[in-house]
């Protein structure tokens, strides 16, 4: 079951979940708009190496926006904090920006049950597209979980700012 925007609000008065800031302007018929922060990050290597840390360079997001580019991954991430302990998250793009031409979230829309903080964008333009902070970037679904629940406590916990991948912290990579 999916829940309604009078359930998000709710929801978000008694916390059940937790979004900061909440607007009550942003609640839909069943998601709640994310706005896009003042960050983003790109990798600097030619080559992405997921067994290895990546070096990154952070981007900011002026009030006259940034334009970005056809072929390039950024990193941006949400203004608000969201997450909850009963339901599961899920953050899509917003139809309007899939119009401009933006992937918002390539493939990884959900969220883990647990999980707080603000959420990492993986913004992909098939075209120069100018993004602004604050603007309605994306929209986040709740949905009802069924069973034993085991909290998110994983390795992008209480996330701030874009976030790097961190893949490399999975895997056991063998010493010659």
């Amino acid at each position: 079951m999916i829940l309604t925007g009078p359930e998000i609000t709710e929801a978000a008065h008694d916390g059940r979940i937790v979004i900061t800031p909440f607007s009550p302007a942003q609640v839909n018929p069943n998601s709640y708009n994310v706005c896009l922060g003042d960050r983003l990050l790109t990798y600097t290597e030619d080559v992405i190496d997921p067994y290895h840390p990546n070096a990154t360079r952070e981007i900011t997001i002026g009030g006259d926006g940034y334009v970005l580019q056809p072929d390039q991954l950024y990193l941006g991430h949400t203004v608000e904090q969201v997450g909850s302990d009963l339901y599961v998250p899920l953050l899509f793009g917003r139809s309007s920006v899939g119009r401009l031409g933006l992937f918002v979230e390539i493939t990884a829309p959900i969220g883990d049950i647990g999980f707080h903080g603000q959420w990492t964008l993986m913004l992909s333009p098939v075209r120069p597209l100018r993004v602004y902070p604050g603007m309605k970037i994306g929209q986040i679904m709740f949905f009802v979980s069924i069973g034993e629940v085991d909290l998110y406590q994983g390795k992008y916990q209480a996330s701030a700012g874009p976030q790097e991948s961190r893949y490399w912290k999975d895997v056991a990579v063998p010493t010659t």
